[in-house]
């Protein structure tokens, strides 16, 4: 048979050219095409491996995660007297509600050493403690286990952040997968005995569905995550196994995985197809697509990355990141022989930004506040935010302790500033503690210990500070302790307390408006116990109901003749919220016969926030009694001026922090003016604390200020003293 081409030049050139031009052209197109394929299958299987490995790494997080959660609260003196008394409202609010609350725990459970459970919360409200009978036959093993190692006193897998033993596993729970978690509750302290494998021990339930599948799908971008108790998937999903700690397999997370060589394959093909057509001119085409489809590619890893190891709020380093970093900046420490310091911060009175103004507002303060520590802090100083409140900071390089504490001062200085969260400016603190390497520690462990420390003795001295640890501060918490003892024994000797009263000055008369009444405790062996010292130990043991009502009665006993407008007592948070406090505040009213329009009780913002609480029924008692109040120390705590008007007070007490500020570079005589300005358009009086130059008395006065109190005018001093001056007598005493 013979082909015919006619021209045979023609046929010539097809044959010879154009054919092979084409075989070939079709050759590399099926073999760019086979190439191409395979790579999107092996991209394809590398992008669900690492998937998978991020589920399993997720899960094996949240099981010692949870056990951390626990010791929070189970490694505390406290702790064990609150179960060893059965106090349900203690527990819950110390270990129950508040670890769904704070931690996302999905249920709690507490034995005693019989193994029979005294509370219960599921979803954070109480039950029932015999619900615990639901989980009972997945717990029971995790519990007997961990009663046999208390028992032969086995530590293993303790460490300074691991402080006790425990058990955990992966179970099945009335058919949901979920993690128990299981630890005793011992003192912290040492100081409680407790009988090896006799401890009561705080069971911790967290699902591993619903609530998980969420934050698994949001956070790592999952798309379309289940949880299956089958190993069935539809086409093109993949799994990853839930396994227990023998090993056994529960069930599996199943999703829909981002397939990047998919992805760059179909979005490519058309331009495969015209290989064919238009041969060598269109593999330009396809290098750029593919170059594209990398590029793409590689953004969306480094965002995962980034997703992975940074805060999604802020934008700073998470807890993990921070705390690989820190490690890495240590070792370049030794190796150089060049101190750094590690730095914790705790916002102050936080929570009430959030109560009061909603958690939008507060996530806009931390954003703001994240701002102020990255310009606050050097070029290669590390800010992280391990969560919450709590921010952290690196510094790779210090001078000396003096850049520290020069670097303390301005984060202090700078948390001072009003935030403006949508048109309201709020107040709030910072407190700081700060360790060196290699003078406080030489491994990460010990140097976050020690600032943490640090941190602590900062807001024992009165939060908005800063400490740098010292090896004192150690002996200061065991200190503080027997304070703490000796306050509770003073108690049954209310003589040890005296009442000091300092003078309120009229501005422009400078005559005596009134006093404030201000507790002293004289301790038989310490002396003189400072009123910074025991106060905030009072309000944290439940001690300061009874002194506020010591201080109360003193007071309106000794100045009921006094010829004064107004008698100020300070009131606790922690009194307010008591629901009998109106009654008590009347009781004492009535038996020494001190009118209610003279007394005037001294509150923080924090305690006028609680609208629907006590602490609202109490203020509405004893305001329809003529009781007034004044809003202390306002602008150092949560203070908005845009909240003035919502707030039921007579008076404002401006913090001496900021007339101390006056002639600096904080501009406290423009945050005072606002405030008094404010103050008068909605007919409040003010007070400014802390007047101690003729200068700082002199520019209150001028721009308005009502009254003011300080050393410039009169120091505390006892109620005879007080007689001796109301009587005539020589006015030198107030500056004594």
């Amino acid at each position: 048979m013979t082909l015919y081409f006619g021209n045979p030049s023609r046929t010539g050139f097809i044959l010879r050219v154009v054919f092979p031009f084409f075989a070939a052209a079709l050759a590399l197109s099926l073999a760019a095409a086979g190439l191409l394929y395979w790579s999107t299958v092996k991209t394809d299987d590398n992008a669900i491996a690492r998937q998978r490995a991020l589920v399993e790494l997720v899960v094996s997080q949240l099981r010692a995660s949870i056990a951390h959660d626990q010791e929070s609260v189970t490694v505390w003196d406290d702790a064990v007297k609150g179960v060893q008394s059965g106090n349900q409202e203690w527990l819950d609010a110390n270990l129950g509600s508040w670890m769904k609350t704070y931690f996302g725990h999905d249920a709690a459970y507490i034995v005693n050493p019989a193994n029979q459970p005294i509370y219960a919360s599921v979803d954070g409200a109480k039950r029932e403690p015999s619900s615990l009978a639901n989980i009972w036959s997945p717990t029971s093993a995790l519990v007997n286990d961990l009663r046999k190692r208390l028992r032969r006193g086995d530590r293993a897998g303790t460490s300074d952040r691991v402080l006790t033993i425990g058990a955990s596993d992966i179970v099945v729970v009335s058919g949901r997968p979920a993690i128990i978690s299981v630890k005793p509750i011992v003192s912290d302290s040492g100081e409680i005995e407790q009988a090896p494998g006799e401890e009561f021990l705080h069971i911790a339930v967290r699902y591993l569905d619903d609530s998980l599948v969420q934050e698994l799908q949001s956070d790592y971008l999952l798309d379309g995550l289940r949880f299956s108790w089958t190993a069935e998937t539809l086409p093109r999903e993949a799994k990853s196994p839930l396994t227990n700690s023998a090993g056994d397999v529960l069930g599996y997370y199943v999703w829909a995985p981002y397939r990047p060589g998919s992805a760059v394959f179909t979005s490519i093909w058309p331009i495969l197809s015209a290989l064919v057509v238009f041969g060598i001119a269109a593999c330009s085409g396809l290098v750029l697509v593919l170059r594209r489809r990398s590029l793409s590619l590689n953004r969306t890893q480094a965002a995962i990355r980034h997703l992975a190891t940074h805060d999604s709020l802020t934008g700073l380093p998470n807890r993990n990141e921070f705390d690989h970093r820190l490690e890495e900046t240590i070792a370049v420490s030794r190796r150089d022989d060049h101190p750094m310091a590690l730095l914790y911060l705790d916002l102050d009175h936080f929570k009430q930004v959030n109560d009061t103004l909603g958690h939008p507002a507060g996530d806009q303060l931390l954003r703001e506040f994240a701002d102020r520590l990255r310009r606050a802090t050097a070029e290669g100083d590390i800010v992280g935010r391990p969560g919450g409140d709590e921010f952290t900071i690196i510094l790779h390089r210090t001078q000396d302790l003096e850049e520290v504490e020069r670097l303390c001062t301005k984060l202090v200085e700078s948390a001072r500033h009003p935030f403006d969260l949508a048109g309201t400016q709020v107040f709030i603190g910072v407190s700081v503690g700060a360790a060196l390497c290699p003078n406080d520690g030489k491994t990460a462990v010990e140097l976050t210990r020690k600032a943490d420390i640090a941190l602590y003795s900062a807001k024992a001295n009165g939060r908005s500070g800063y400490a740098i640890f010292n090896a004192e501060m150690e002996a200061l918490i065991a200190q503080r302790r027997e304070l703490e003892r000796d306050l509770r024994s003073s108690l049954e000797c209310p003589e040890q307390f005296e009442v000091h009263y300092q003078p309120l000055f009229s501005a422009k008369q400078r005559s005596v408006e009134g006093v404030e009444a201000l507790v002293r405790w004289n301790h038989p062996v310490r002396g003189r116990v400072p009123p910074d010292a025991f106060i905030p130990l009072a309000e944290e043991s439940g001690l300061i109901e009874r002194i506020g009502e010591i201080v109360l009665r003193r007071a309106c006993l000794e100045a009921s003749g006094w010829p004064i407008k107004t008698v100020a007592v300070n009131v606790s948070a922690v009194e307010l919220k008591s629901p009998s406090y109106a009654v008590r505040v009347a009781n004492i009213l009535m038996s020494t016969g001190f009118s209610p329009q003279r007394l005037e009780l001294e509150v923080t913002e924090t305690a006028m926030s609680d609208k629907d609480g006590a602490g609202q029924h109490n203020l509405a008692a004893l305001r329809q009694l003529g009781v007034r109040f004044a809003l202390d120390d306002f602008g150092t705590g949560f203070s908005s001026l845009g909240r003035l008007q919502q707030l039921d007070v007579d008076r404002i007490k401006i913090d001496r922090s900021f007339v101390h500020g006056f002639g600096s570079a904080t501009g406290d005589e423009a945050i005072v003016r606002a405030i008094v300005g404010l103050a008068k358009a909605t007919g409040l009086k003010t007070t400014a604390e802390g007047v101690e130059t003729a200068e700082q008395s002199e520019f209150l006065g001028a721009i308005g200020c009502d009254d003011l109190q300080g050393f410039l005018l009169g120091r505390p001093v006892p109620a005879a003293d007080i007689d001796a001056i109301l009587a005539g007598r020589p006015n030198s005493v107030w500056r004594a």
